[in-house]
């Protein structure tokens, strides 16, 4: 029996992430990110600047006879946008692009109709959070933190 969902569904979020066609050029990393990133357009699933966790969860047991339990988490992620001019707006709008092919991938649609369910791995998830960070240095940056918030049963 699985202890939890959590490895399943960020495994799935990432695998999601990776083949969205609005996403090809944005790079999707599993974790923290790595040095000597190239990349000027990133997601990282389970990683926040500053965050204390990658993913956050509680369990509680689904009804009397203690056979299943529920499970509530929280997926952390983080876009970045960055470039070597100082056009913040730009970076700022390419962000929540982002943003906005991430809510697109979670979505069911003909052709990918567990994505809400995170390939079958949970009951639902969704976008629920966002923080926008911006910085003037060696050019501009524009940090979308998010969270996806996930229901399972285990």
């Amino acid at each position: 029996m699985a202890t939890s969902r959590v490895p399943a569904a960020v495994d799935a979020l990432v695998a999601i992430l990776r083949a969205a066609p609005g996403l090809a050029d944005v790079e999707v990393v599993d974790g923290p990110p790595a040095v000597n990133l190239t990349s000027l357009k990133r997601i990282h699933i389970g990683w926040q600047p500053g965050a204390d966790s990658a993913v956050s969860l509680e369990q509680s047991f689904n009804s009397a006879g203690a056979r299943s339990r529920n499970e509530a988490f929280q997926i952390a992620g983080y876009i970045e946008a960055r470039a070597g001019d100082k056009d913040m707006q730009a970076r700022r709008t390419e962000a929540f692009a982002i943003l906005g092919e991430i809510e697109t991938a979670l979505r069911a649609t003909n052709e990918a109709p567990t994505a809400p369910t995170l390939l079958g791995t949970v009951l639902w998830a969704h976008l629920t959070a966002g923080d926008l960070t911006q910085v003037q240095a060696e050019g501009s940056l524009a940090g979308l933190a998010f969270t996806v918030t996930c229901q399972a049963r285990i």
